[in-house]
């Protein structure tokens, strides 16, 4: 490891506060904020009325968090909404409206089995950090983003379908519509799953990326029972080059039961981008060549499908781990105790593979079958984070792969970065 960038937590008491995790951490050109429940800071209990009043909590303490890192929601380059009901994703977006009038970030939204403290509604940022972190060293100039969207793939008047910031390309989640009509796609599972990566690979077409620069990809499915003909179309497009064929790459990526999708969808997928030449202004030697580093270890669980770490430029993207024991490729004996240090010992080999630690984490998701199960998994999880570094995201879903009671996945900085093609 360099110390040529910095893990950078902080917090405001403007918005809620957790010892568990950080509101915003920082590194190299993100910042990452921990998902925002509608709990009003000075209480610290949800806010009182419905939907709209708790996504505007939710909005204002991520604009407070934003505002406290002398930053404004113009920075913020992704919105992700979880909502209990799928019905008040309108009543949602009346809220968000009024925070992005001008600019749009892109979007991700999805119901899901439940949420902490029962809210009904979650939102997190993704956040630019145009001066990056690197101590003492100012950057070459202020980076720009380059927002993008492409008529071969569907537009929405609330999100964009692509934002890029120094070597990221951050994309919309994809529904499976048909760009011409509007509407979703004829057929079922195959024909969606089909859909959803033909509009990934539209929109990347339009920036000039190739389909093989995506590092993460998230598929979020209505019935989990689909994932075997989700998988079968998936390994239609990855990998999709023959240079990546030759060395059978395939991004990290994390599976998601959603209770439900917007349109009545049965898949949604969500796509995280290399972005080569970075946003400019930068010096000419760092726009250009970085390479992707993927990387398997036996010590955790390996999958064909997807790729244990993923790293580009000053990020290394985790595949979402399961409590599967790497030796026995099975689910560990034990209950919701066990699994989550499972989950997290996988996590651990896979940064340690690579040359890092644990406190590289910027940021950590976890996906929990019984939401009741938190105490237990904080009572984990603080033995792994004791200092309640990352940034950090608890949501219900209605199943996971194996029938586990968790699955985690994480982001992870990666100071050396990665090098430039030889």
């Amino acid at each position: 490891m360099s110390n040529n960038n910095a893990v950078l937590a902080r917090n405001t008491e403007k918005a809620p506060m957790n010892s568990l995790y950080s509101q915003t951490v920082a590194f190299s050109h993100y910042n990452n904020l921990s998902a925002q429940l509608p709990v009003d800071p000075k209480s610290g209990k949800l806010v009182a009325g419905g939907i709209k009043e708790q996504a505007e909590q939710c909005f204002k303490n991520i604009e407070a968090i934003v505002d406290s890192i002398d930053h404004v929601m113009n920075d913020i380059v992704r919105i992700t909404v979880f909502v209990k009901n799928i019905k008040d994703v309108d009543a949602v977006n009346e809220v968000y409206k009024t925070f992005f009038s001008s600019y749009l970030p892109t979007q991700t939204i999805v119901a899901v089995d439940a949420l902490p403290m029962n809210a009904l509604v979650q939102i997190e940022a993704l956040v630019s950090n145009g001066e990056g972190t690197i101590p003492g060293a100012p950057q070459a100039g202020d980076l720009i983003k380059l927002t993008n969207n492409t008529e071969n793939a569907p537009m929405s008047s609330l999100s964009t379908q692509t934002v890029a910031f120094s070597h990221y390309n951050n994309i919309s989640a994809q529904l499976p519509i048909d760009p011409k009509t509007g509407r979703l796609v004829i057929g079922g599972i195959t024909e969606q799953a089909r859909q959803c990566l033909k509009n990934i690979k539209a929109i990347l077409e339009s920036i000039d990326v190739p389909f093989d620069d995506i590092v993460k990809i998230t598929v979020f499915l209505k019935d989990f029972s689909d994932l075997e003909a989700v998988n079968e179309v998936y390994s239609t497009f990855f990998p999709d080059s023959s240079i990546a064929r030759a060395v059978a790459y395939v991004p990290a990526r994390t599976v998601v039961a959603a209770s439900d999708l917007p349109m009545g969808a049965l898949v949604q997928i969500e796509a995280v981008v290399s972005h080569g030449d970075g946003t400019p202004p930068q010096a000419i030697e760092d726009r250009h060549g970085l390479i992707i580093e993927a990387n398997n270890t036996e010590n955790a669980p390996k999958c064909s499908l997807s790729t244990q770490t993923v790293a580009f430029s000053h990020y290394n993207n985790i595949s979402a781990q399961l409590p599967v024991d790497p030796k026995t490729n099975e689910i560990v004996a034990g209950g919701i105790k066990e699994q989550t240090e499972q989950c997290l010992k996988n996590i651990k080999a896979i940064v340690e593979s690579v040359d890092h630690v644990l406190e590289d984490t910027v940021k950590i998701n976890i996906f929990l079958k019984n939401i009741e199960d938190i105490e237990a998994v904080n009572e984990i999880y603080a033995k792994f984070y004791p200092n309640g570094t990352p940034a950090r995201r608890i949501v219900g879903v209605s199943a996971l792969q194996k029938n586990a009671l968790i699955q985690i996945d994480a982001i992870l900085g990666n100071a050396e970065g990665t090098p430039p093609i030889k």
